[in-house]
């Protein structure tokens, strides 16, 4: 197997498990910022303790190094596991996975002001066509049961924080910033622990809540792990995968149906989204054959 071939089917498992992400935090019987400790406790403890146990404290200390980018990833990247949770509590599957999908658009936004990284027509495009699907979703929540505009717009805090995240992580490519995961999980369940009442969870919730931390934590590894070998376009595409699994998912096991506005503007920004990185790809490819020819 090829790195290429090995970059996809690591991603390609890490999407999986990060699929069911949404449905165990409908399934645990639980307040949203109880369910949020556990989730990033489990996932964002049981790193800190495998970093410790291998690497010793180095791994934090590099990402610690990096001054503010690491500080501004480790806070992106914990709040939006918080913020993950509490929207899915308050609006359908759906409307959170898809406009989580509209990271790429932030994280395009953010390097232009902050890397000074110039917008090319690709994503001009990709913008216009993402916003209005976004706008579709929006609008849907008044109309869709389960769905609330209040939701909605923590999704959209998500996917800015997690992109602010991102940005931060492209200016200090430098140092893995995976360490930075463990780091900002588990510090963000600590921070809500006097808001959310762990000790709360029925006992007969124990399998839920450790199945649900297990592909957290799973999914964490992978995803880090297997862009490591493949290009930025292959992995939007195999990420998009979620934001469709995801209401799927969700709809068949507890028969959420995610409405009409979700899938119309869902549809959109997936759309969008798959034909602006199958735009990036075959970019790359022909350079990569210019090169080598």
């Amino acid at each position: 197997m090829n790195e290429q071939s090995k970059g996809l089917l690591i991603t390609l498992i890490g999407v999986l498990f990060v699929v069911p992400d949404s449905l165990f935090v409908r399934l645990i019987s639980a307040e949203a910022l109880t369910i949020a400790f556990w989730r990033l406790l489990l996932a964002g403890g049981l790193s800190v303790l495998w970093f410790l146990g291998t690497a010793g404290t180095a791994p934090f200390r590099a990402v610690l190094g990096t001054g503010r980018y690491g500080v501004i990833y480790i806070a992106g990247v914990g709040a939006s596991g918080v913020l993950f949770v509490v929207a899915v509590s308050l609006t359908s599957v759906a409307n959170v996975v898809f406009i989580i999908a509209s990271l790429p658009v932030f994280a395009s936004l953010f390097s232009r002001i902050f890397l000074a990284e110039p917008f090319g027509i690709r994503t001009w495009l990709t913008i216009a066509a993402v916003v209005p699907g976004l706008a579709i979703i929006a609008y849907g929540s008044g109309e869709t049961q389960g769905a609330s505009l209040a939701g909605d717009l923590l999704a959209f805090c998500v996917s800015a924080l997690f992109a602010a995240a991102l940005t931060a992580a492209r200016h200090a490519r430098a140092v893995s910033m995976v360490p930075g995961v463990a780091m900002g999980y588990t510090l963000a369940a600590l921070v809500i622990a006097p808001f959310a009442d762990p000790w709360s969870m029925p006992l007969d919730q124990a399998p839920l809540v450790l199945g649900h931390g297990t592909v957290i934590l799973v999914s964490s590894i992978l995803l880090a792990i297997g862009p490591r070998y493949i290009t930025s376009a292959e992995v939007g595409l195999l990420v998009l995968l979620e934001s469709v699994l995801a209401p799927l998912l969700a709809w068949a096991v507890i028969g959420e149906d995610p409405g009409r506005y979700a899938l119309i503007g869902g549809a959109i920004v997936i759309g969008a989204l798959v034909v602006s990185n199958v735009v990036l790809l075959l970019r790359q490819r022909r350079l990569t054959f210019a090169k080598g020819a």
